[in-house]
């Protein structure tokens, strides 16, 4: 996803919102500025301590590896796949899941998701392979577009299965499907779960029974919530810790989120607007920072 909707920006107060928010102004954690060679950075993700990212529509089908501590590009692997629109990364232990479901439009009826095995810190690029899926709720393909509740950008590895949390730009909310990265013909996503977010959600990430899921508004705003496990793959049954992380315009459009035992790792994509923009840039917040 390259652009928010810029014809409307206004900032407001993210107290107009009902939850409660709790502040946690990210521009103070900046790390560092990342390489122009990503600077549409579009999801992260630790595979055996190592932190990777890439780009997203329009770009090389590449996977970043980048240094935790300073943002530094540390390798670059090819990956023999289109790179229609690649909005989320993850991983199962032996593989990388890129998933290419990027649909600003609501038109795409090609969603898929790119299986790539990974050992040794190579990819096995003749092994790659693409696992099919559609929206059964979805009927109409007209172009609605960043008006459609059928985009996604957050993908996350659980119990044998990918779960994926889609983007809704008309509803504010977010929709938990499942995906069976066993079955290689079109599937149908399983539907469990919705939440009223109230922004949209621009990556994922699991920890320690623990979903987090960051995105942003059309006015700029960028939020981060944090859903406690409440069942095996359940998360929606708790309101989130809901977090206030800054504007678009001053910490980039944020896009990735990756979490360890040391704290959250944020990627922001350069941002541009009518109003003043930022440099793509790289984050890290301390767990003890975290209110829970």
């Amino acid at each position: 996803m390259k652009k928010l909707l810029l014809s409307l920006i206004i900032i407001v107060s993210p107290s107009v919102y009902s939850q409660r928010v709790d502040f946690l102004k990210i521009r103070k954690y900046k790390v560092a500025f990342l390489d122009e060679r990503i600077k549409e950075t579009s999801g992260l993700n630790f595979f055996n301590g190592k932190l990777y990212t890439f780009n997203d529509s329009g770009n090389q089908p590449e996977l970043f590896s980048i240094d935790k501590s300073s943002g530094n590009i540390v390798d670059v692997l090819k990956i023999n796949a289109e790179n229609k629109d690649w909005e989320a990364l993850t991983n199962d232990g032996t593989h990388f899941y890129i998933g290419d479901f990027g649909n600003n439009a609501g038109t795409r009826k090609d969603l898929k998701i790119y299986q790539i095995p990974f050992q040794e810190d190579k990819t096995k690029n003749d092994e790659v392979r693409a696992i099919s899926f559609y929206y059964p709720e979805q009927t109409d393909f007209v172009s609605k577009n960043m008006d459609t509740n059928f985009d996604a950008e957050a993908l996350i590895y659980l119990n044998g299965k990918l779960h994926l949390f889609t983007k809704e730009w008309s509803s504010r909310s977010t929709t938990h499907y499942i995906i069976d990265p066993e079955i290689s013909e079109n599937q149908k996503a399983e539907k469990i779960e919705s939440y009223k977010i109230d922004f949209v959600v621009t990556d994922a990430s699991y920890f320690d029974k623990k979903l987090y899921l960051i995105g942003y508004t059309k006015k700029t705003e960028v939020f981060l919530d944090i859903f406690n496990e409440t069942e095996p793959g359940i998360f929606f049954k708790e309101p989130p810790v809901h977090y206030y992380l800054g504007s678009s315009l001053s910490i980039g459009q944020i896009e990735g989120i990756a979490v360890n035992e040391d704290g959250l790792y944020i990627s922001g994509e350069k941002f541009n607007s009518p109003l003043g923009g930022a440099k793509q840039s790289f984050y890290f917040i301390p767990k003890e920072k975290l209110k829970h």
